[in-house]
């Protein structure tokens, strides 16, 4: 990055952090703050709750995952637009009805206090781990590939974050939403027509497609009933269903976007306005990635895309044999580049045969790469070897004109900035309205302004916990699937208690309390055994467990209660 890049960046987000605060100033209201007067329309609404879903994991791992595993990626958002339907259906007219700040109050309507507590007590435990890796996640590779400190890198992000998000609460995010979109979407659209300019340099843009298909790379829909794979057409439907409906209906960073909205109408277009465009963004941002697969077929890429790794390599007593594999890989991509070339020009009874010299080149190539890591992990056991959240990083810092790089750099950022702030956003009201203000009697005798004062500083203290939380973080093996399964291992739980509640009606508070913990610890029990590797379960599953046993063990234990259903 030069000087004209690290304007480009700092003034993008300099101008969101200084519109934000300008644009909400004033607040004297816990209306305001927590809901931003309930004036938002369905545009905003509906760009809100898009940026708060799209984190910067979005925009650094998604084109990675689709360059490493191809399109499979998108079939976890399969069950969204259903899953948008029944809350627009089911939740909203509710949580309009009950006129709520969080989404938890419902339950102490409808069961009883520690119901509540427990159901907003599991989201800020997940949604507080996933705040630190939004922030942790990019920093982390920024730090990396730019070489700059990741401390300070940490720290100004989340800085950031938290001036505009304390300053003007909800309406302040909302509003600042908007420009993030504008500037995530811009750019990575930008990037794309660049790399299809790199292309056809060599091939065009249809034959690149034909070329990324005979490589695999475009099978967007697996039909395997296998439930050991993470992505199928059924993991995306089942799991992909629940995660969602969890997501956006008892989430607060999600619930805090649409309730902040004029009236029901508004809330529910904002909704479908992402059943519509959310499968079609991923999808996009996923051949982004295939795309640059595709491109480094005619252009040498690393054989390891995390420099950082390489440079310590080449500096220990495993170089020559680093060295003469490099070359090796270099001889394979250089191959496979000329037969990539051919099959364009081949005539049709040919393409079948050099299709398979590509594959079988390209898996060669693949086969150098795991080579490398094993020589990382020999070199120290300890390092983190997966490096497909480098890939698109390394594109962009290597091959687009300066400008250009400080925008999609500045993308990154402001994906960061936008789900971050959400999250703060949320756990700043649930903290405020579902413990602080519930559990606190002097709390409601407390003015306006000093109930807007005191949701300030939960939200200052959420963000320092986030940020601490991004300090102590540790590497996973793909950024955009352990936010992911942070969620999973709790939302199938909390979506369960919110399916009691709407539709098993006789079920009391204590029959479903007892069944969420049962349902919660055995979900964390799947999890550290698939992590052990005792058994193997994609994580999408978490979701269908964790709510199919909250509903089941509620009407057990409900039904082996004898005494006469009521409301607790």
């Amino acid at each position: 990055m030069n000087t004209i890049d690290l304007i480009v960046l700092f003034g993008t987000l300099g101008f969101i952090v200084s519109y934000g605060v300008w644009k909400t100033r004033g607040q004297k209201n816990l209306d305001s703050y927590l809901l931003g007067d309930q004036t938002m329309k369905w545009g905003t609404i509906g760009l809100s709750v898009m940026a708060t879903q799209a984190s910067a994991i979005t925009f650094i791992s998604t084109p990675g995952q689709g360059y490493e595993s191809g399109m499979g990626f998108v079939q976890n958002y399969f069950g969204l637009p259903l899953a948008l339907i029944i809350v627009s259906a089911v939740f909203i007219p509710i949580f309009y009805k009950l006129k709520v700040y969080t989404a938890y109050e419902y339950l102490e309507s409808r069961f009883d206090l520690k119901t509540r507590l427990l159901g907003a007590f599991l989201f800020l435990i997940q949604r507080g781990l996933a705040a630190g890796i939004t922030i942790y996640a990019p920093a982390i590779i920024l730090s990396s590939i730019l070489e700059w400190n990741l401390t300070a890198t940490i720290l100004v992000t989340g800085t950031l974050v938290i001036i505009y998000t304390v300053s003007g609460g909800t309406k302040a995010v909302s509003i600042t939403q908007k420009q993030q979109m504008a500037v995530i979407m811009g750019g990575m659209f930008v990037a794309f027509f660049m790399i299809i300019s790199y292309i056809t340099d060599f091939v065009s843009f249809g034959d690149a497609v034909v070329i990324a298909g005979k490589l695999e790379k475009l099978n967007a829909v697996d039909l395997d009933l296998n439930f050991e794979k993470r992505y199928t057409l059924w993991s995306g439907l089942a799991g992909g269903l629940f995660l969602a409906l969890s997501y956006f209906g008892t989430d607060q960073s999600q619930v805090q976007r649409y309730l902040g909205g004029k009236n029901v109408t508004e809330s529910r277009m904002g909704l479908m306005f992402n059943a519509v465009l959310k499968i079609p963004m991923q999808f996009f941002i996923l051949f982004v990635g295939v795309m640059v697969y595709v491109f480094y077929l005619f252009y040498t890429p690393p054989v390891h895309f995390k420099d950082a790794s390489i440079q310590r390599l080449k500096a220990s007593d495993q170089s020559a044999a680093y060295l003469q594999l490099e070359n090796e890989y270099n001889e394979l991509i250089e191959e496979r580049k000329q037969v990539a070339l051919s099959l364009a020009e081949v005539a049709d009874e040919a393409q079948a045969q050099a299709a398979e010299k590509l594959r079988s080149l390209d898996a060669q190539s693949v086969a150098k790469r795991e080579e490398v890591k094993a020589m990382l992990l020999e070199m120290d056991p300890a390092i983190e070897t997966k490096d497909s959240d480098y890939v698109f990083l390394t594109f962009i810092l290597t091959y687009l004109p300066h400008g250009l790089i400080g925008l999609l750099i500045a993308v990154i950022f402001s994906a960061a900035m936008s789900s971050t702030s959400s999250e703060l956003s949320a756990l700043s009201s649930t903290t405020s309205v579902d413990f602080a203000k519930r559990l606190n009697k002097s709390y409601a005798g407390l003015g306006n302004g000093k109930q807007v004062w005191l949701s300030k500083l939960i939200t200052l203290c959420w963000g320092i916990l986030a940020i601490s939380f991004a300090l102590l973080a540790k590497n996973s093996e793909n950024l955009i699937e352990a936010v992911n399964i942070v969620g999973s291992i709790f939302y199938g739980t909390i979506l369960g208690i919110f399916l009691v509640a709407f539709f098993f009606r006789f079920v009391k508070g204590t029959a479903v309390f007892v069944a969420a913990i049962i349902a919660q610890l055995t979900v964390i029990v799947f999890h550290f055994l698939t992590v052990w590797e005792m058994i193997t379960l994609g994580y999408l599953w978490y979701n269908a467990i964790g709510c199919a046993l909250t509903i089941l063990l509620s009407i057990i234990f409900q039904s082996l209660d004898r005494s006469k259903p009521t409301n607790s």
